[in-house]
């Protein structure tokens, strides 16, 4: 694939996203959105503190008929008008993502048209770019289960600069706001509370900011976090000013850290754009202090629209949609990967 492919004829892609708790459904013609459904499970895994597995996959079996209808519906297109099927094959739960792959290739198979499997980390990867012309940047995909430094060349050409060495940022969030009983998912609920924190108010570690490396590391942040919980007297805790103040320097730690390594990462390679994508992405601080790091870098920016950047078909279609004007397709005995890796 080029950096020039965008869809050069008005093909129809129809994609499934399940690789972990929201079930999606996408129709994508040309450059043109057709359809967008999402159910989220976030009520069904709440009791848990997580998502749980089975749980997941049964919540999938029961939205994806009812959204794969409305999709069509919304779209105004037949199953015979779709062009090609995509699906998530990975990375994310081997019992949801079966569930997806399964349904695309039966639609394709019964249809008598191409199935494509696509990576889930290529779809944020991309997502930024949506409806437009792929550009050479440095990305940062920040999630709950992944947080990847990449230099994109060009669509389909990636090279992975660095990656969290243990716990992903989005699953830093979640675990500080479980020891600070804010309930799941944590990263919202951290980010309404800093706004009302100050964020100088305790010091944590700052993990491999200064390594030679585009590596991260985030275990450590969150088990500092826990220490200094167990250190501070039981009333001062149940305070709403020091968990805010708390949640505020936790997550200005985080910040730091994405968006000190992506700059130095963009030095490294010459970059002129960055991007941003993920579910982490949504962070409207994130969001402002990225920008003005890039600005002041003379660097330009793209962050995935808000709708794109928490799990979705619509980034799975745009990604199939430049493969598949490629002449990309895949073999309907493909495997999913549960461990999918964005670069081989």
């Amino acid at each position: 694939m080029t950096a020039s492919s965008v869809v050069s004829r008005m093909s129809t892609i129809l994609a499934l996203e399940t690789s972990c708790d929201e079930t999606a459904v996408a129709v994508l013609r040309g450059q043109e959105l057709l359809a967008s459904e999402v159910a989220s499970q976030t009520a069904a895994h709440e009791p848990y503190g997580g998502v749980v597995p089975e749980v997941a996959s049964r919540n999938h079996l029961l939205h994806l008929p009812r959204l794969l209808d409305r999709a069509v519906a919304s779209a105004g297109v037949s199953l015979h008008d779709v062009d090609a099927f995509a699906a998530t094959s990975g990375p994310g739960l081997a019992t949801s993502l079966m569930i997806g792959t399964s349904a695309a290739k039966g639609l394709a198979l019964g249809a008598g048209k191409p199935y494509l499997a696509i990576n889930h980390l290529e779809g944020h990867l991309l997502s930024p770019f949506f409806g437009t012309e792929v550009q050479p940047n440095i990305a940062l995909v920040v999630s709950g289960g992944h947080t990847l430094l990449v230099e994109v060349k060009e669509a389909g050409a990636y090279t992975l600069l660095g990656r969290t060495v243990d716990d992903a940022a989005g699953e830093a969030f979640d675990k500080v706001a479980k020891l600070l009983g804010l309930g799941y998912p944590g990263g919202p609920e951290i980010e309404r509370r800093a706004a009302a924190g100050d964020p100088m108010r305790f010091a944590l570690p700052r993990t491999m900011l200064d390594s030679r490396d585009h590596n991260f590391s985030f275990s450590g942040l969150k088990t500092a976090v826990r220490y200094l919980i167990a250190k501070l007297p039981p009333d001062t805790m149940r305070s709403d000013e020091t968990r805010n103040d708390l949640c505020a320097s936790f997550q200005a730690t985080v910040l730091e850290v994405l968006v000190r390594k992506t700059l130095k990462a963009a030095k490294s390679c010459n970059a002129k754009v960055v991007t941003l994508s993920g579910g982490v992405s949504c962070n409207k601080a994130l969001r402002r202090e990225m920008q003005r790091a890039c600005e002041r870098a003379g660097l330009g920016f793209l962050a995935a629209a808000p709708a794109m950047t928490t799990d979705n078909a619509a980034m799975i279609a745009f990604a199939a949609s430049l493969r598949f004007s490629s002449g990309y397709s895949s073999p309907v005995t493909e495997e999913i990967d549960p461990n999918l890796a964005l670069v081989r």
